[in-house]
């Protein structure tokens, strides 16, 4: 007699995101109004790679068994999709690379700020790609005499979930001169003293806020409604100003090929991956997830949260719609890239280009999870269901 099916062996199913939301989201919508943006998020975790959202029915020529294959959301806040996206994007990217050094630039926001950023996301978060990306493109012309390649990538979490607003930046080091007739290298194990970083990124931000607030283009609501008195705004700025910005600089990766291996890991990131989620107490109404404490030497360690306080740490990092989250500036801007860099190929000594992008494999039929041959057929696409949002408070506003 066998030992028992594979499933079995296996242990069971790994704890999903989609799960935890539906053990705490009816209690959670009874107490509190979310706009509509936010449900369709929630929804469409849910309900990801379920029957909901149908699906291909397949059949295995060899054993003849049945299998469904559910349909994925493709939300960018579902952790499940994320890893399919980021494969995607990558391939995309890969013909992008030059072969020279990059180097990894994260510039964070105090978190003074918080408060102020959680009301004001899109016009906060636009303001931290525009200042961080001049800062950097300034000391390229600046000091380099050069133009450099930038792909910045919003983060906007902690380990813990609660916010922390920081920029991961993939920088060339070096590039194009400004009067487009060689190639300018930075140092090999130095782009910018980060001190100096820090001090322009903050003038380039405070400036660019108090642009928005004489403008009247910020919010204030709740317990932020006295930032409206000027006297009380200058003081959120002082104290946010007070000591320097956090700005860090990693060692430069060694080839175009340990950069797709970086931002494979950050660009299509969520706030919280399923991999992270230990345990659903639903009796209790608690979640417990691992995280690193970088104050104690990045050591896991598991994190008990009742489901409301989840849910409502989790949905600080929901984005504006049709917000951007991954920009590209100065050689690597969108528009006329293509140009840009052949050019700067020319200018750079021979060598071995950039990792191209993978080449397309044939495609096999899929592997039947019952008799493991690669021999399932389609049989039909079964339609997504109708299904409604959760009962609750919705804000229209």
């Amino acid at each position: 007699m066998s030992g028992g099916s594979p499933e079995a062996a296996q242990g069971p199913p790994p704890l999903l995101l989609a799960e935890v939301l539906r053990a705490g989201l009816p209690d959670y919508a009874r107490a509190h109004r979310l706009p509509p943006q936010h449900w369709k998020i929630l929804n469409a975790i849910q309900v990801c790679r379920t029957p909901l959202l149908g699906g291909h029915q397949y059949q295995c020529a060899h054993c003849r068994c049945a299998h469904f294959a559910p349909h994925a959301c493709g939300n960018r806040h579902c952790p499940t999709c994320q890893g399919i996206n980021s494969q995607h994007w990558l391939a995309a990217q890969a013909g992008l690379l030059l072969p020279i050094p990059y180097f990894h630039v994260v510039f964070t926001l105090p978190h003074q700020l918080n408060p102020l950023i959680g009301q004001n996301q899109k016009a906060l978060y636009d303001l931290l790609f525009a200042s961080a990306a001049e800062t950097l493109l300034s000391f390229g012309r600046n000091n380099l005499g050069a133009q450099l390649g930038v792909t910045a990538v919003l983060h906007t979490w902690s380990q813990t979930l609660l916010d922390h607003y920081h920029l991961h930046c993939i920088v060339s080091g070096g590039g194009p001169a400004l009067e487009g007739s060689r190639w300018v290298h930075s140092r090999p194990d130095y782009l910018f003293p980060v001190g100096a970083l820090s001090t322009v990124f903050r003038a380039k931000f405070c400036e660019g806020l108090q642009g928005l607030y004489t403008t009247g283009k910020l919010q204030f609501h709740g317990q932020l409604v006295p930032l409206g008195v000027e006297r009380e705004f200058q003081k959120l700025m002082r104290e946010a100003t007070r000591q320097g910005w956090v700005v860090y600089s990693k060692r430069p990766f060694a080839a175009p090929e340990q950069v797709l291996a970086y931002l494979s890991r950050y660009t299509h990131r969520v706030g919280i991956s399923n991999r992270r989620l230990l345990q659903l107490d639903r009796s209790a109404g608690t979640v417990t997830f691992d995280y690193k404490d970088y104050a104690d030497g990045a050591r896991h360690k598991p994190m008990r949260l009742g489901l409301a306080e989840f849910i409502r740490r989790l949905r600080l990092h929901f984005l504006p719609p049709h917000f951007v989250k991954i920009r590209h500036y100065g050689l690597l801007a969108n528009r006329g890239r293509q140009q840009r860099l052949e050019r700067a190929r020319a200018l750079l000594p021979p060598g071995p280009l950039a990792a191209p992008a993978p080449a397309p494999t044939p495609r096999s039929l899929p592997i039947c999870p019952h008799c493991g041959w690669a021999a399932l057929f389609l049989v039909q696409v079964v339609p997504p269901q109708r299904f409604q949002s959760p009962p609750g408070r919705t804000d229209s506003s």
